[in-house]
């Protein structure tokens, strides 16, 4: 008679290595894994990604362009250079579609994970940290910027927007940490929502118009009374609109300039996201 067949369970300390081994790529490469869910949740509005990112630009430049440029020979004065009308605002325009993507992609769907659909209390019950959800809600939200800018200066460029040559392709970067200046300290304060009462109206409307309308985008800075000036001073859209001029058509900036800008956009995003970050561990631990 054949002997019977010895059946080797693994032991607790065996079952709780293999446990250990499935939770290290998670615990390595999450904030990748929730930036891919947020990619992924795009495509159910993909089209209006696509339609927003070469459609904006189209008519925005179309109307600069062909409109209101047409209508405006003289040249604008800025920082001692003289340009057309069209080169002067194409870098704000750019600033602001980023920064109009920020505003969109970390309010709702940020509130979303948290309140309608509560994903991110799924993700939170795997291996992965809230730290590496709050990263991977804005590395997702930093994908679908860069391909709004890179669409935007593409069509900068075949519009002559942009005369200062390669250089101008560093706008792309500026925008991206535009839209996150703006958009990370969003999403620490949709993190801090509970319930949806029109918080994200008011911001558009009392935030986000006001900073578009009052922060260089159409006329220098300097010609707005002086009462009016400190909305740009504190805009993330002004500092990286003075960056996006440097670098399209030279306008002179002085290293402490260049500096106060960066710094200033670097400051908010970092400090947004620590913010955020802490939002989420709080939430999430509930």
């Amino acid at each position: 008679m054949s002997e019977p067949t010895v059946i080797e369970h693994p032991s607790l300390d065996q079952l709780r290595q293999e446990a250990l081994e499935w939770g290290r790529a998670p615990r390595r490469r999450g904030a990748w894994y929730v930036t891919e869910h947020m990619v992924r949740a795009m495509r159910a509005y993909g089209w209006t990604i696509i339609v927003g990112a070469l459609g904006q630009p189209i008519l925005y430049l179309l109307g600069l362009a062909v409109g209101l440029a047409a209508l405006i020979d003289a040249p604008v004065s800025d920082g001692g250079m003289e340009v057309s009308y069209l080169v002067f605002v194409a870098p704000a325009l750019l600033m602001t579609a980023t920064i109009s993507v920020a505003s969109e992609e970390f309010t709702y769907p940020v509130m979303s994970g948290f309140k309608w659909r509560r994903y991110f209390f799924g993700f939170s019950a795997s291996p992965l940290s809230s730290g590496q959800i709050a990263t991977g809600v804005t590395f997702g939200a930093a994908a679908r910027m860069a391909v709004v800018a890179v669409a935007y200066t593409a069509f900068l460029y075949l519009f002559g927007a942009i005369p200062q040559g390669a250089s101008g392709l560093l706008t792309i970067l500026v925008a991206m940490l535009a839209g996150l200046a703006f958009g990370v300290p969003l999403m620490a304060y949709a993190a801090s929502i509970e319930d949806d009462k029109g918080q994200f109206a008011l911001v558009q409307r009392f935030i986000f118009m006001p900073m578009f309308l009052f922060s260089g985008t159409f006329y220098p800075l300097v010609t707005l009374p002086l009462w009016l000036q400190w909305i740009g001073w504190i805009s993330p859209l002004w500092h990286a609109s003075e960056l996006g001029r440097m670098l399209t058509y030279g306008r002179p900036l002085s290293p402490l300039m260049i500096a106060i800008h960066l710094g200033y956009l670097i400051v908010l995003t970092v400090a947004g996201y620590l913010i955020g970050r802490r939002l989420f561990e709080r939430r999430l631990a509930k």
